[in-house]
């Protein structure tokens, strides 16, 4: 599957577990601060050798899922803020 198709994907199914996110900015950085979190923990486990548990979080799926996950969160930010703020110039 392609990265875009990917990340639609990933939106939709967050869409069809959470719903539609209205959340102040500041919530919203805290869960894209998670889940960007999470990317940079399977980038570590695929670089350091930490052990075969800690590994099971790395490796080349793993960093494709949380760069999805981070890039899906991105976007319901920017719908979030363009339903709030409709365009406006501030």
């Amino acid at each position: 599957m392609n990265p875009w198709e990917s990340v639609v994907k990933e939106r939709q199914r967050q869409e069809e577990k959470w719903g539609q996110q209205d959340h102040e900015p500041m919530t919203w950085m805290g869960i894209l601060g998670e889940e960007f979190g999470e990317l940079c923990q399977a980038v570590n486990e695929t670089h350091f050798d930490n052990g075969p548990e800690a590994r099971k979080k790395g490796g080349y799926q793993n960093m494709r899922e949380e760069a999805v996950q981070v890039a899906a969160v991105a976007i319901s930010f920017i719908e979030a803020l363009d339903r709030r703020y409709g365009g406006r110039k501030e």
